[in-house]
């Protein structure tokens, strides 16, 4: 929705960014909105982990961010910590917390992501809790709760850039309006000259709170959003008439982070947002019923964790449903062919980078769009490329 400044996941697989964009520039495989898939496996995890350090976590393909950057708050810290796994009602959940006290260095946020861009056509489906109100400290914040899928932008304007907002649900407002849960489907965004996207979002105003299921079919070239089995949306292009259906394979994510602190009123509050299961079945339209009846069967049999995901990567080019008039959006002009290097040092995961400092990385030059950290240059809208060494 209307966020001031927005990246995509920060280092997500390369092996899998490099293959999904060299088969969409391809051509690829026919795969266009009408075409029918064959199923290409199932994820399902009940998020039985200790912690985010248990190395069954990891294992799941599952990782936390760890670093400072947008959205939200502008210095704000996203926290490993901020990620539990504590029990409700017997059952283990992944609960994410995020904090303020009004200040930048006083905020954290939480994130958690499937790591690989495997994600495109099927069902999505999750049990989440929202609320509405902090486990401690005072109400007020413009905290966003998040479900989604993403692809990283690769520069402004992205032709390929996909994003499906599930729910972003704002107990308290926040993007100039009242308390309202969204679901978003994006064609494209850019972050200059000021930050700004082109997408077609449904949004329910009223309260959220509690557990709800989740659940959106992605096929034939509709996006379809349910809530408790009621379809809220069926986004198919934006006011522009540019395709919304996902171009390219995307992360899995949750997030929680607050839009700024303008609602903040004194102390600090500590807000959670909890997700009992997430299931995904590639290239098959499941029912709102049947998918949250097939991740109680997983739990029935005693199975925690299911990842047979395979043959969803395959991306085509762009749906037929692209006006034949071009828009107003347009690809950006190439970087320069060439670039000098030689002051450069090679990028480091590790490394803090400021704003205009630059690197090598994959025989290309960049410069950092603001301060970063553990973003690879080529995968977030952190870095621009300056060029080829």
């Amino acid at each position: 929705m209307f966020r001031t400044t927005r990246i995509t996941t920060a280092a997500l697989t390369t092996v899998a960014t490099a293959a999904a964009t060299a088969l969409l520039l391809s051509g690829g495989a026919d795969a266009s909105p009408g075409a029918v898939a064959a199923g290409c496996g199932v994820l399902f995890d009940d998020f039985h982990y200790a912690a985010p350090t248990d190395a069954a976590f990891g294992q799941a393909g599952w990782t936390t961010r760890n670093d400072v950057g947008s959205p939200g708050v502008p210095g704000a810290r996203w926290l490993t910590g901020n990620i539990s796994f504590p029990a409700v009602n017997g059952e283990r959940v992944a609960q994410l917390t995020a904090t303020t006290d009004g200040s930048a260095a006083g905020t954290t946020h939480a994130e958690l992501y499937q790591n690989q861009l495997r994600f495109r056509e099927g069902t999505y489906a999750s049990r989440v809790r929202f609320t509405d109100a902090p486990d401690s400290g005072p109400d007020g914040d413009h905290v966003n709760e998040t479900y989604f899928t993403i692809s990283p932008l690769r520069y402004d304007r992205d032709p390929l850039y996909s994003e499906l907002d599930f729910s972003e649900y704002l107990p308290n407002g926040g993007w100039g309006g009242s308390q309202a849960n969204y679901q978003t489907s994006w064609y494209t965004y850019w972050n200059n000259p000021t930050w700004d996207g082109l997408r077609t979002s449904t949004a329910q105003n009223r309260s959220l709170a509690g557990w709800h299921d989740i659940v959106t079919q992605v096929s034939a070239g509709h996006v379809k959003y349910y809530i408790d089995g009621v379809l809220t949306a069926d986004h198919t292009t934006d006011a522009q008439g540019n395709p919304v259906y996902p171009r390219t394979p995307m992360s899995i994510n949750y997030n929680m982070w607050f839009i700024d602190t303008a609602g903040h009123t004194g102390g600090t509050s500590a807000y959670t947002e909890q997700v009992d299961w997430t299931y995904y079945a590639g290239n098959q339209v499941v029912a709102p019923a049947d998918a949250v009846a097939k991740a109680g069967q997983y739990r029935s049999a005693g199975t925690s964790h299911v990842d047979t995901v395979s043959g969803c990567t395959t991306p085509t080019s762009p749906s037929p449903t692209t006006p034949a008039t071009p828009t107003t959006v347009t690809t950006p002009t190439t970087p320069s062919p060439s670039a000098n290097c030689s002051t450069a040092p090679e990028w480091d995961r590790g490394a803090v980078y400021l704003e205009g400092q630059r690197v090598q990385h994959n025989a290309h030059l960049w410069q950092a769009n603001w301060w970063t950290q553990g973003s690879e240059p080529g995968l977030t809208a952190q870095w621009r490329d300056l060029g080829h060494c």
